[in-house]
């Protein structure tokens, strides 16, 4: 009695491996997805439970119209404005110093690194502590003469810069390792060339780190901006978006209006817009990287 073998075609079988990896993607990512792009042309109305009426562009419409989304707006892009610049230069300083061959280097790179494993939501609580109005940095304000102190989270002027620094803190040591990873794969013998010709101390970093950095540099800026368009968990923590709507950002208005005020619908054309512009700065990557694999 012969067996019978089941002989599939060798062009399924790499997409039979990658079918569980999609499905699983198509059920917490794509379905969804499309899902809220429908719900952006829709409208609940007071039950939930009914099917949503079409609108059309209606909500679109009130998104031009909306003064509070323009002003998240506006703080966003002044997130990438400030932050995104920081996180592109700073770290590759730090990575710089931080690949030198000293004895006991790695204690000052795991020590830049440590913010990054923090949670967000520790980081938060702690930095909101250290900017209370009798907090650290006010009492050490009132040491120097400052008898009242700087509203750091109260103020309209200065919240959102005050959660900037918490951002900042937060990414130097995760965009410090990228660089890093660049800086350890330029040869020795660059370097000691440039010696020769006279190109020393900081100017070897202008001639050589420099240009063959640019594909990480670039890396670094476009994953920078990116995170700095979803900013979130520093915002609800710290500051809830205020005083007065200043440190509030696209990501936390979509929440408010999805989960606090249930306007799904209008959540979901805040987000479609989100990721209109996310995938503008996604295509500016794949435009001018000249690293293929970035």
């Amino acid at each position: 009695m012969s067996k019978t073998t089941l002989k599939i075609p060798q062009k399924i079988i790499p997409y039979l491996f990658l079918f569980p990896a999609l499905f699983m993607l198509g059920i917490t990512v794509f379905f969804p997805a499309i899902q809220a792009f429908s719900l952006s042309f829709t409208r609940y109305g007071y039950d939930l439970t009914q099917a949503p009426e079409w609108v059309g562009l209606a909500n679109f419409e009130r998104l031009a119209k909306d003064s509070v989304f323009w002003h998240t707006l506006t703080n966003t892009f002044l997130y990438l404005v400030v932050v995104v610049p920081i996180l592109v230069i700073f770290p590759l300083v730090l990575a710089i110093l931080v690949n030198q061959k000293l004895k006991g280097i790695s204690l000052f790179r795991m020590a830049f690194y440590t913010p990054v494993v923090i949670s967000m939501v520790v980081a938060g609580i702690a930095w909101k502590a250290l900017y209370n109005s009798n907090g650290l940095f006010n009492q050490l304000l009132q040491q120097w003469g400052l008898s009242e102190g700087i509203p750091w989270l109260t103020s309209p002027q200065l919240a959102i810069f005050s959660v900037m620094v918490v951002t900042i803190w937060k990414g130097l040591g995760y965009y410090m390792v990228i660089y890093l990873a660049g800086l350890q794969a330029i040869p020795d013998e660059l370097y000691e060339a440039a010696a020769i010709d006279g190109s020393d101390g900081w100017r070897k970093h202008w001639d050589i780190t420099l240009p063959l950095m640019r594909p990480y540099l670039l890396l670094v800026g476009i994953i920078s901006a990116i995170a700095s368009t979803k900013v979130f968990e520093e915002v609800y923590i710290m500051t809830q978006g205020g005083p007065r709507n200043s440190s509030k950002t696209v990501v936390y208005y979509l929440y408010e209006r999805a989960f606090q005020d249930l306007d799904i619908n209008y959540a979901c054309t805040i987000g479609l817009i989100l990721f209109l512009v996310i995938l503008i700065l996604s295509i500016i990557n794949l435009k001018v990287s000249p690293n293929p694999t970035f």
